[in-house]
């Protein structure tokens, strides 16, 4: 059982970009759900979190800037994400709980750079 990232890419310093997250594979309703971000070289750190009742949680080096939700109809989980940074640069990985037992995506790459 895996969850599938998507939407990563290449973009400029203040730039947007806006990550899906694909929960097909789990009881998405009951999930709760976690970004995570690892920068090349560092430890995986957790974003943000939305849970299955709706309550949401973000780092403050992200507040104000992105957003975390989620469609349950669609099974997808997103990450607004702007006024991105360079420091921002990482590995972007999805994280469901669902009834005590954890899954993970392989990631999507975010790279800010001018």
């Amino acid at each position: 059982v895996q969850l599938v990232e998507s939407g990563g890419g290449l973009v400029q310093p203040g730039g947007s970009l806006k990550l899906s997250c694909d929960g097909s594979a789990i009881v998405f309703t009951r999930a709760d759900m976690y970004w995570y971000r690892q920068p090349q070289g560092k430890e995986r750190d957790l974003v943000a979190a939305i849970h299955s009742g709706g309550r949401l949680a973000y780092k403050d080096f992200v507040k104000g800037r992105f957003t975390i939700s989620r469609d349950n109809a669609k099974k997808l989980m997103y990450l607004q994400m702007n006024n991105l940074k360079p420091e921002d640069t990482a590995l972007y990985h999805c994280r469901a709980l669902e009834e005590g037992t954890g899954y993970w995506g392989r990631g999507t790459l975010v790279t800010v750079s001018s």
